[in-house]
């Protein structure tokens, strides 16, 4: 089955008032990019149900299994009973309670794999296999299928069995250890960023994969995608660092190994300036913006090399003159002076920003039960097929009858199922 072969779907969710549109007239001319690609989202949490959320903000018809009764655990990542996690990051999907751990339930899901595009799993390896779902089941009830197969360590090797929480891929990736102030512990990042980051590049192999199914012959393919690899590959040059000079990085806190000036500095009136000096001629700018212009020319601070050997006497000198200024002022100076240098924002700071107002960056979608939900917007901008947000996070089982009617299920085979328990 190719992309122009897909089912098509008329979705009747209910669609944002303010959403992402074309260039100009601010009318659609063209469908969504991924319209008419249908996707199974069987996955739990952030890392597989983000590629979900990626795919159905561009178009594609996302149908969310989730266990009958309780649903998907992000559904629990509440603050004051309210699912804020699963309004944004579920948002343009389709709930369906589905209970696999049965074989009716799991033979229903046999029977709407034709039907679909796309499948996104995140069980532990060898569960898809031990319910008699593996990859070869799959594949012959729907030879163009792409299997998006979600994991903490990856489908093989000596860890693929044991769970894969982005905590733990924090931990062991190294980034932990390289994270946090030099004399304070290894630090974690206080969201699921292992997760997210390993959704974009899920989003970016499930696309691989329908281009080239598309492009060569109506095949699909499976995705064996890591969230510990996907972790890994963005610490940089850490294991040639390794290999050629016997560098392991260690915690800097704000700093970089790599240039210097890079910190936060605390202005006058008590508020915070992140600031990074990545070329020469942006810190010899720095030093002219801060009243400081013969530190230019001291061999302490004249080459970025020497300013990481002194970047303790560096940031001393930096943080005295910045902490003379309100943040205003500082931030003026430096931005006269063409300094990139920023205010560090907390959320309310940031929904006040004016760019981030003029641009809509982030904007109130409506929503069953709060009246709206403010959350990100499309990413990223496309100008002639944009993306939509046209639903937050549905209910539990909110779509479950229709789509089964979908592919076929009549009312009385869809009652006698739920009478079962299956829903």
């Amino acid at each position: 089955m190719t992309m122009s072969d897909a089912p098509q779907h008329t979705n009747n969710t209910q669609t944002s008032a303010k959403h992402t549109s074309t260039a100009g007239t601010g009318e659609r001319a063209l469908p969504l990019p991924l319209e008419g690609i249908k996707v199974l989202d069987c996955a739990r949490l952030v890392a597989g149900g983000c590629i979900g959320t990626l795919l159905g903000d561009f178009g594609a018809e996302v149908v969310k299994i989730e266990v009958p009764g309780k649903g998907d655990p992000l559904r629990g990542w509440a603050v004051e009973k309210k699912e804020f996690w699963w309004k944004v990051y579920a948002r343009n999907k389709k709930s369906m309670t589905l209970n696999l751990s049965v074989q009716e339930g799991r033979d229903i899901l046999l029977e709407m794999i034709p039907h679909f595009d796309v499948m996104i799993e995140g069980f532990v390896p060898g569960k898809l296999e031990s319910w008699g779902l593996s990859p070869e089941v799959l594949l012959k009830l729907n030879p163009g299928l792409v299997l998006v197969r979600a994991s903490g360590w990856g489908q093989t090797g000596p860890y693929s069995s044991r769970p894969g929480f982005g905590t733990l891929i924090e931990s062991m990736s190294g980034f932990a250890h390289m994270t946090g102030m030099p004399e304070g512990p290894p630090t974690l990042p206080p969201l699921p960023l292992a997760d997210m980051t390993t959704a974009l590049y899920g989003t970016s192999a499930t696309m691989f994969a329908l281009f080239s199914r598309e492009r060569h012959g109506g095949k699909g393919q499976v995705i064996d995608l890591s969230i510990y690899e996907s972790m890994i590959s963005i610490l940089g040059p850490a294991a040639a660092e390794y290999q050629h000079c016997g560098v392991i990085q260690q915690r800097r806190g704000n700093r970089a190994p790599t240039n210097a000036p890079r910190n936060t500095y605390q202005s006058a009136d008590g508020k915070w300036i992140a600031m990074s000096a990545a070329t020469q001629s942006m810190a010899e700018k720095t030093m002219r913006a801060i009243g400081r212009p013969e530190m230019i020319d001291d061999p302490r601070f004249k080459t970025n090399e020497q300013r990481i050997i002194n970047v303790e006497a560096l940031d001393e000198a930096i943080k005295g003159e910045i902490s003379k200024f309100s943040q205003a002022d500082m931030l003026e100076r430096f931005h006269q002076a063409g300094v990139t240098a920023a205010p560090v924002y907390d959320i309310e700071q940031l929904l006040a920003d004016e760019h981030v107002q003029k641009r809509e960056v982030i904007i109130e979608v409506p929503d069953h039960d709060l009246g709206t939900v403010k959350m990100h917007n499309i990413i990223p901008r496309l100008s002639g097929t944009p993306g939509q947000i046209r639903s937050t996070g549905p209910t539990l089982n909110q779509h479950g009858n229709e789509v089964l009617r979908s592919i076929g299920f009549s009312e009385e085979r869809i009652a006698a199922a739920k009478a079962k328990g299956l829903f």
